[in-house]
């Protein structure tokens, strides 16, 4: 294998690092987040000659963009509804997002870089939900993917594309270095602590003080003429076909089902498996007392005691003492190295041993020899009938689309749509435009209902593909025009409003009040009892204590040091709605030395992934930086295809 990182890249890397200070090194760290957005980001296929950009001379396919900016507003449904100028944004973000792919994906392609079968067998077998009772199931890992809409092809290409790119980015973090020095001050930093004295001021406090009349309420609502609006919904009936229920109604006789598995069964063959026995006897530091024990222990069960009782007795292996020994049906690579040798090597009914192993002694019994072959059929019969009714559905579907379309020419109402292909007529009141459900944020089912002539009652949608699965048939029964609500519908609302934002007011002024006493030499308990705040006892403040409040921690731990013991003073609202005087008395740096060896470690781990990862942020815009890239504008500023 190629190494992944040569000596250009180092190059590369090491006059990244000696720019990147200060200020800049700051901006890059503030952009990783967005940056390992787009890295980690699927794949996807490139259709037809039209492009979105070209990455030295390598295009991003105008309908691979349009997907992922569909994927990203389906993702998160509020981005539909933002101003034109925001969504162009979005497209310039999910597109350089995609040029970022195509930079990592040729670097990797130019390095020569790969990922063999072994490695992607050993991840994708090693993916829990592909697994029953701990191991790698086919039958499973197959009906999952179609259950997806992915082949095992398609899902194998994306994970050595993904494992290729995790590869890149763990080069590059890895061969990261802190200096002793941003270590020793990131210590000091990281477990600074601060002598601080607080007083808090409640809403309670100031409850008394608290006054909301009719005429403010009415005021309110005059003067925030935008607020209380009731956004535009439609009262929706709609008819659906779903891809799963058609599948559902497929009756496959067993007749069928046994044909189709003498067609496939080379498709589900399976490697010899051996099922055996073994007693599991630990070296426990007295490697030749072991074997003594367990030469005795063969020799009992050659004599014909039962090799089940003697496990349960004898045997170290909590997995399986309990069971009699019986290490299941399993194949040569799932067996450690001895312990597979000899059972791999063994007749049906043998004992053998003392077979040594890394951990101690094993007696092993061979009960049965599972030929290498197709699987039986009862146990991919589950996967069989999948398939078989997916092929079936896939008629059935399209032939139910294409009566839902011709019904739409002569139906006069949905109910008659409905009856046309045997289906219910569903309602769905207040359907806004930001709606998640029912039909899971879709841009399509929402331009269907908002379509000017189906949200007016005149007419019904066209058949909508909302997605690969499911098409569907609107109607809009009611259009609800955007409004506001009525005075007295808000009235408690505004009542809360005013209160709390009177309370703030007041607390604010209570707080100023103290610590204007405060700085013209008045005792910090003193001036907080004047204003009804109630003082705390001087305390030690750290960073990483969960307990504090999060405003008064912020607020403190980014106050200015004091200086010629003169305490920083200041205010901030508190994590309970009300406010916080503060004065800060000291600060105490981190003692690296005093710190226990375990925290330090964290700590180094901590901030050399910090380094990492702002290089491999760094060397991804390099490389994007050295890269020819060409941007269709046409393509950008569009509206995506499917609006």
């Amino acid at each position: 294998m190629p190494r992944l990182i040569n000596k250009d890249t180092f190059t590369m890397l090491q006059n990244i690092r000696e720019n990147l200070t200060g200020k800049l090194a700051l901006i890059v760290l503030a952009v990783i987040a967005l940056s390992f957005v787009f890295v980690g980001g699927a794949s996807f296929t490139t259709i037809g000659s039209n492009y979105a950009a070209k990455v030295d001379g390598s295009e991003i396919g105008l309908a691979q963009f349009e997907s992922a900016y569909r994927e990203r507003i389906q993702s998160n449904p509020q981005l539909a509804n933002l101003p034109e100028e925001y969504r162009l944004q979005l497209r310039r973000n999910v597109l350089d997002g995609l040029i970022q792919q195509r930079v990592i994906d040729n670097y990797l392609d130019d390095a020569g870089y790969k990922v063999s079968d072994k490695q992607l067998t050993e991840v994708v077998h090693g993916i829990p939900e592909f697994q029953v009772n701990g191991r790698f199931d086919r039958e499973t890992y197959e009906t999952l993917l179609a259950q997806a809409g992915l082949t095992a092809p398609q899902f194998e290409a994306s994970q050595k594309q993904s494992m290729r790119r995790n590869q890149l980015q763990r080069a590059v973090i890895g061969s990261s270095v802190v200096p002793p020095s941003s270590y020793r001050r990131f210590l000091n930093l990281a477990f600074e602590n601060r002598l601080v004295t607080t007083a808090s001021i409640s809403p309670d406090a100031v409850a008394d003080e608290i006054s909301v009349t009719d005429a403010m309420v009415a005021a309110y609502y005059d003067e925030n003429p935008t607020m209380f609006n009731l956004p535009e919904s439609a009262d929706v009936e709609y008819v659906e076909i779903l891809r799963d229920s058609v599948a559902a109604e497929v009756n496959v006789s067993d007749e069928d089902l046994q044909e189709y598995y003498e067609i496939n069964k080379d498709r589900y063959l399976q490697d010899e498996q051996r099922q055996a026995r073994h007693i599991l006897i630990l070296f426990d530091d007295d490697e030749e007392g072991a074997k003594a024990i367990a030469n005795e222990v063969l020799t009992r069960v050659r004599a014909g005691e039962s090799f089940a009782e003697l496990a349960r007795q004898y045997s170290k292996d909590g997995g399986t003492a309990n069971d009699g020994g019986n290490l299941g049906a399993l194949t040569r690579t799932q067996l450690p190295d001895a312990l597979g040798s000899a059972v791999f090597s063994m007749q049906e009914g043998e004992v053998t041993g003392p077979v040594k192993g890394d951990f101690g002694f094993h007696i092993v019994r061979l009960d049965s020899i599972l030929e290498s072959g197709p699987l039986p059929f009862e146990q991919v019969r589950a996967s069989l009938l999948a398939e078989l009714q997916e092929q079936e559905a896939e008629g059935l579907f399209l032939e139910l689309e294409r009566k839902l379309s011709a019904a739409l020419f002569d139906a006069s109402d949905i109910s008659e749509v409905a009856a046309a292909v045997g289906r219910e007529v569903q309602v769905y009141n207040g359907f806004r435009r930001d709606s998640e459900e029912p039909f899971d944020g879709s841009i399509a089912a929402v331009d269907a209902i908002f379509d000017p002539v189906v949200l007016s009652g005149s007419r019904m949608s066209e058949v909508i593909e909302v997605d690969a699965n499911r098409s569907i048939v609107f109607a809009v029964s009611k259009h609800n025009e955007a409004s506001r609500e009525s005075l007295d519908a808000v009235r408690d609302r505004i009542v809360t409003q005013l209160t709390n934002q009177q309370a703030d007011e007041l607390m604010a002024a209570r707080a100023q009040t103290m610590l204007d006493a405060v700085r013209g030499g008045e005792e910090f308990a003193v001036a907080a009892e004047a204003v009804g705040a109630v003082p705390a006892e001087t305390r030690v403040m750290s960073r990483d204590r969960d307990t504090e409040d999060q405003f008064l921690a912020v607020a403190v731990f980014t106050a200015v040091k004091p200086t010629q013991g003169q305490p920083t003073l200041g205010t901030t609202r508190s994590a309970d709605g009300g406010y916080t005087v503060y004065s800060l008395e000291a600060v105490i740096p981190g003692r690296p030395e005093a710190i226990p060896q375990a925290e330090r470690d964290a700590g180094k781990n901590q901030l050399v992934e910090q380094y990492g990862i702002g290089d491999f942020v760094a060397f991804v815009q390099a490389l994007q930086a050295n890269a020819e890239i060409i941007i269709n504008d046409d393509a950008l500023a569009g509206q995506d295809l499917f609006r």
